[in-house]
């Protein structure tokens, strides 16, 4: 089934035969209270509030029979996939925490951003069904060194339809990596957040938006999308004027 979602800089075709979900790195090191981020002090609001509307998408999703693929942030408990000493990627983890022993909400011992934890599990409110993909990454483009691109493949898909966090860092990278291989995407402005920045006149979040509908693919809002797939939501010429509220267009 072929349907129209009007989106910027124009109208993206979404083909259900050929598209999947991504759902990045919504967990709780990022999105809960006693995650990596509260632990450091990050405001999450902006995370949570998008985990409603990510909820509302993968229900739809999986109604039109679209591949539902998680990515997760997370390394092993010896920590050699962070690189090596000096190394960026290695340098910034460690600032934030990444190791460190800690107690997840119900009492057992867990780890910060390391695998197989409560730290590293989707929020409750978005967890895996039956069926969807989970794969794990260990860079912020989820394409680096994992099989998303083979089994995106494997299934015949094409396009991507774009929601997590943060919006300017895990899924503005993996946007990117994306279009070098050529998949189409469409990112949901309203089901995508980013905490860093939130006091500069233009928003990481909002400039994100805007290299993604002027250079790497197409930007619309949940309820565009869920309209077009006749699950509800605004009409689609309204649809478009919010994704420039939200500072695409």
């Amino acid at each position: 089934m072929r349907v129209e979602v009007e989106a910027a800089p124009s109208v993206f075709t979404l083909d259900t035969e050929r598209c999947a979900l991504l759902v990045i790195d919504m967990q709780n090191d990022f999105g809960a209270a006693g995650g990596m981020f509260a632990r450091a002090g990050i405001d999450i609001a902006p995370i949570r509030a998008v985990v409603a509307p990510i909820a509302q998408v993968g229900a739809a999703a999986r109604r039109a029979k679209l591949p539902v693929v998680y990515l997760q942030m997370g390394y092993g408990p010896d920590l050699a996939e962070l690189g090596p000493p000096g190394s960026p990627n290695r340098e910034r983890h460690l600032a934030f925490g990444v190791g460190d022993d800690t107690v997840a909400p119900g009492g057992l011992p867990s780890r910060v951003l390391v695998r197989d934890t409560w730290n590293t599990a989707i929020v409750g409110e978005l967890a895996p069904e039956p069926g969807d993909l989970a794969i794990w990454k260990t860079r912020f483009s989820g394409f680096y060194a994992t099989d998303l691109d083979a089994t995106l493949r494997s299934c015949g898909v094409s396009q991507l339809i774009v929601t997590g966090c943060t919006t300017s860092v895990c899924v503005e990278s993996t946007i990117r990596d994306a279009m070098f291989r050529d998949y189409a995407c469409l990112l949901l402005a309203d089901c995508c957040a980013e905490p860093v920045g939130a006091n500069l006149p233009r928003t990481n979040h909002e400039a994100s938006l805007l290299v993604t509908q002027a250079l790497f693919g197409w930007v619309t809002s949940s309820t565009a999308l869920l309209g077009a797939l006749g699950a509800g939501g605004r009409a689609p010429a309204e649809a478009a004027s919010l994704v420039q509220n939200h500072g695409g267009g």
